[in-house]
């Protein structure tokens, strides 16, 4: 198996050594591994992508590029350039640092690079960390994602639906905030809230006396209903949520269409 890999860290973030031993794992020994990921960190970027400037990229060694760009940049760099010759037969984007679960998804530049990968017709994983009391202090706080993440994975590739449209679908993984040993299983979960403000901003005076605007964020360890991400992880489960890059509110069509149309 051929898989590229990236995230929304960096190329040096701790997350994408985690995700490289995953995808050796799965793509096993007959099997490639390809890293293009963001030369900087680009958290919080969503599906971003370079459109009006060029982004350069860099070889770091064999299979390992950097790319001064978004991690949809990553994946189209990957596409187009890196590895045109043949193209990857899995995605992977992650490990994130911190969760990707409920509302953080919509500005996810991990979650962009899955994306991104399902619109250019490849299967797309992307995998997260959750942080807590729990894990946060470990040697690794990885280690429930190092443990259970290639098999995860495997049984993704092994049984998910791929479907062959317009708009497939592509996989969202969270791990629980737990020591590896304390992963109970693994729940196939909605998207839920985190009812609350939501991002913010808070403003700051720098000591130049300019004025600076920092976005504030919200409690992560708060329920997001039941049969959803953020609880399931709370529970301490893995979360894989079946994602679409479809917007619509198929639902409200029928209703809008007689006092619209």
């Amino acid at each position: 198996m051929r898989i590229l890999i990236t995230n929304d860290d960096g190329i040096n973030a701790p997350g994408l050594k985690v995700l490289h031993a995953i995808a050796e794992a799965v793509a096993g020994p007959d099997g490639e591994v390809w890293t293009v990921a963001p030369a900087f960190e680009q958290s919080g970027v969503a599906h971003c992508i370079s459109y009006v400037h060029p982004t350069m990229i860099a070889e770091l060694g064999p299979r390992r590029f950097a790319a001064e760009g978004t991690p949809a940049d990553c994946v189209l760099a990957a596409i187009s350039d890196v590895m045109a010759d043949a193209r990857p037969d899995l995605v992977l984007s992650g490990v994130n640092r911190g969760n990707n679960s409920a509302e953080n998804v919509l500005y996810s530049g991990t979650i962009g690079a899955a994306m991104e990968g399902a619109l250019q017709g490849l299967r797309a994983i992307a995998l997260s960390q959750f942080f807590g009391p729990a894990n946060a202090r470990l040697d690794d706080p990885f280690e429930a994602a190092a443990a259970h993440g290639a098999e995860v994975v495997r049984r993704i590739v092994e049984n998910g639906a791929w479907e062959r449209a317009d708009y497939g679908v592509f996989y969202n993984v969270n791990f629980p905030p737990v020591p590896a040993d304390g992963v109970k299983g693994t729940r196939v979960a909605a998207q839920g809230f985190r009812k609350g403000p939501g991002f913010g901003m808070a403003p700051h005076v720098a000591p130049n006396g300019r004025r600076f605007l920092w976005i504030t964020g919200q409690p992560q360890d708060v329920s997001t209903g039941p049969g959803t991400d953020g609880t399931a992880n709370l529970d301490g489960y893995i979360s894989v949520t079946p994602l679409r890059c479809d917007l619509t509110a198929h639902d409200l069509l029928d209703t809008l269409r007689p006092a619209l149309e």
